[in-house]
């Protein structure tokens, strides 16, 4: 650990930094070639760069759901949308439980606040081997009624030092999630048949814009479903995670001038699309004591 809490760790051919300010996966590298996007130590966090969205990913409309007939109003973080955006535990400094060499784990306690009652333990671990990053993001319950919960990652994956525009995607999902353009909020669930999000068979990204949550995901006998991105000069990324969460939000990071434009693709496994706490689709009801885990991995890839 350094001066600005934060967690080296390595393994075999890679390296990771975790920063106590979001539990944020700052870097991650192979072989000295960037998987991640990453950013400066000590300061803030860009575009949420590597942090765990807990106890929601993606948005919330207006900040506002009902839960067991109980109305909650959320601070709104996205004015310019009206949204309340990736949850509480995004900028705070999660506390240190174990660290080694190899793996760190951090801890946060989220007491009960205005627009969200409830009482949550989060673990983030972190573990580096021979295959590459795995973590895991443990949610308990300490409070004594149900709690709405969901969460994801935020890294902006990295194929090689190709523009974005040359990459090439293979992600095995049949369904997208149309939002509205102005808010990005649910619409309909469409197929990704002769449409530009259609990325079953591996191919070149291109100039398509994509901030949309997918589903039907395939899953393999092991329960694991998996995105791969590789660059035409032969190096590449992937990225797994286990059934805890069906939908994945894939986001090419784009900019207007001057702002860095589609520096990375974020990829956000997530328990539940964007405004599951008003649609309840596939929100996860955490008992009193319950507990939830989600599991990804990130590896290097190269031809």
């Amino acid at each position: 650990m350094n001066g600005a809490l934060e967690y080296e760790i390595a393994a075999g051919d890679y390296t990771a930094v975790v920063t106590a300010r979001g539990a944020a996966l700052r870097t991650l590298a192979h072989r000295g070639r960037d998987l991640v996007v990453p950013f400066a130590a000590g300061g803030p966090i860009p575009d949420y760069r590597g942090v765990i969205a807990a106890p929601w990913p993606n948005r919330i409309a207006d900040g506002a759901y009902t839960f067991d007939g109980a109305e909650h109003r959320l601070p709104v973080n996205e004015p310019e949308r009206g949204c309340a955006l990736h949850g509480l535990a995004f900028d705070r400094n999660w506390a240190l439980v174990d660290a080694d060499a190899r793996s760190v784990v951090l801890a946060l306690d989220l007491a009960p606040t205005p627009g969200y009652p409830f009482a949550l333990r989060l673990e983030a671990g972190y573990r580096l081997g021979e295959d590459g990053l795995d973590w895991e993001v443990r949610a308990v319950n300490m409070g004594r009624s149900p709690a709405p919960y969901g969460v994801c990652p935020h890294p902006y994956l990295v194929a090689g030092e190709s523009p974005l525009d040359e990459w090439e995607l293979w992600l095995p999902a049949d369904t997208f999630l149309e939002v509205t353009p102005d808010r990005l909020l649910p619409v309909a669930t469409r197929s990704v048949d002769r449409h530009a999000f259609d990325f079953r068979a591996r191919r070149r990204i291109g100039t398509t814009e994509i901030d949309h949550a997918f589903t039907d995901l395939g899953f393999d006998a092991a329960g694991r479903a998996r995105l791969e991105l590789w660059d035409p000069a032969g190096t590449g990324v992937a990225m797994e995670w286990d059934a805890s969460c069906p939908w994945l939000q894939l986001h090419t990071a784009d900019k207007q001038p001057p702002l860095p434009n589609r520096l990375g693709l974020a990829v956000e496994p997530m328990t539940c699309p964007p405004d599951a706490f008003n649609s309840g689709t596939d929100l996860v009801r955490l008992p009193p004591g319950g507990d939830h885990r989600a599991r990804w991995r990130i590896l290097g890839l190269s031809r």
